[in-house]
C-alpha cells in the first residue's frame, strides 16, 4: 500500500483527467477533460485546449514598458533539476551585441565548468537521462504535456525504490510513459512504444510489469473497441464500417468473451467482420498486419463473434 500511495502523491493534481458529462462532437465517444485540453477517448479528437493559462502575467503595467516582471518558466518535472538550470550564453548578451573574443572564451569556460559540476551524483544523471528519454518518448508519440509530466514522476518513483538496479534506464522511461497512457485508458498499443524506444520489445514488456507490480499502477484492462479508430484509419474504413465493428467490440466486451485474449486480435476480428458485411475488399492478411497481430488469432476471435452473432440471433424469436 504504502508504494501505491507514493505512485498516486507523485501525480500533479492539476492534471489529473476528469470525465465530461458532453459527448464527441465527431463520434458521440467518451470525453476526458485535463487541465490542458479536452480530448475524445475513442476518436482522439481535440475539442478544447490551452482553457485557461496558468503562467505568469508578462505585461508591465508602468509608463514605459521598461519594468516587465520576468519570474522564469515554471516548475516543471521533466528535469532532473525542475527546470532550474543555467544557460551560458555563446556569442552575443542579453541585448544582442557581439562578444569579444576574450569573453566568449571566458564564456567556454564557464560552459565547461557548469558542464561538469552539473550533476552531483550518478543517481542525478542517471534520472537526468532518463527524464531525457520520457521527453523524447512522448514526443515522438504526440503525447499530451500533461502524459509527459506524469511519466516523469513515475520514472522519479521508479528510481526512488530502487527498480533502475540492473535494468535499462531507457527502457523504465518507456514504460513509464506507457503505464501513465495505461492509467488514463489511452489507446496507444505497445508496439507503437517499440517503435519509438530504444529497447525491444521484452525490455518494455519486463520493465512495464515491474512498475505495475511493484508500484502497483491502477491500470484498467484495453478495451478492444478503443483500439478501432487507428486500425480503421489506417485500412481506410468507411464509417458505417466503423461503428458497426465499435458495436460487435461492445457486445464482445459486455459478454466476456474477450477475457484473456489479445485486444488488437478482437478489434481486428469485429473490424474484419464488419467489413465482410458490408462487401469491403479486406483480406485477413491485411487486418491482421494492421492490428499487428497473426491471421490464425484473427480466425480464431472471428469464429467466436460469429458464434455470438448466431446464438443471438437464434435466441430472439424465442
Amino acid at each position: 500500500m504504502a508504494t501505491r500511495d507514493i505512485y498516486e502523491t507523485a501525480f500533479d493534481e492539476d492534471v489529473q483527467c476528469e470525465s465530461s458529462s458532453n459527448n464527441c462532437p465527431e463520434c458521440s465517444g467518451h470525453v476526458a477533460t485535463n487541465a490542458v485540453e479536452t480530448v475524445c477517448e475513442d476518436c482522439g479528437l481535440v475539442i478544447a485546449d490551452q482553457e485557461i493559462d496558468h503562467g505568469p502575467e508578462w505585461r508591465s503595467f508602468e509608463d514605459d514598458d521598461s519594468n516587465r516582471e520576468r519570474t522564469g518558466a515554471p516548475l516543471t518535472a521533466a528535469r532532473h533539476d525542475r527546470g532550474l538550470s543555467t544557460t551560458i550564453g555563446r556569442s552575443t548578451d542579453g541585448k544582442g551585441r557581439t562578444l569579444s573574443g576574450s569573453k566568449r572564451c571566458q564564456l567556454a569556460r564557464m560552459r565547461r565548468e557548469h558542464s561538469r559540476g552539473r550533476f552531483q551524483s550518478k543517481a542525478e544523471r542517471n534520472l537526468a537521462h532518463g527524464l531525457g528519454e520520457v521527453r523524447r518518448v512522448t514526443s515522438a508519440l504526440g503525447l499530451a504535456d500533461s502524459v509527459r509530466e506524469q511519466a516523469c514522476q513515475l520514472f522519479r518513483s521508479a528510481q526512488r525504490e530502487d527498480l533502475l538496479l540492473g535494468r535499462s534506464i531507457e527502457a523504465i522511461a518507456a514504460a513509464s510513459v506507457y503505464g501513465v497512457c495505461r492509467c488514463h485508458g489511452r489507446p496507444v498499443a505497445r508496439d507503437d512504444f517499440v517503435d519509438v524506444a530504444r529497447v525491444d520489445h521484452s525490455g518494455v514488456t519486463n520493465a512495464y510489469k515491474t512498475l505495475n507490480r511493484e508500484l502497483g499502477l491502477p491500470t484498467q484492462p484495453v478495451a478492444p473497441q478503443s483500439l478501432l479508430p487507428k486500425l480503421a484509419s489506417e485500412l481506410g474504413i468507411e464509417k458505417r464500417v466503423r461503428r458497426q465493428a465499435r458495436a460487435l467490440a461492445e457486445r464482445a466486451h459486455q459478454t466476456s468473451i474477450t477475457n484473456g485474449y489479445q485486444p488488437s486480435g478482437v478489434a481486428a476480428a469485429c473490424l474484419y467482420l464488419a467489413s465482410r458485411e458490408h462487401g469491403e475488399s479486406l483480406t485477413q492478411t491485411q487486418v491482421a498486419a494492421a492490428a499487428g497481430t497473426t491471421p490464425t488469432t484473427l480466425r480464431a476471435r472471428h469464429a467466436e463473434l460469429t458464434e455470438l452473432i448466431d446464438g443471438a440471433i437464434r435466441v430472439a424469436p424465442a
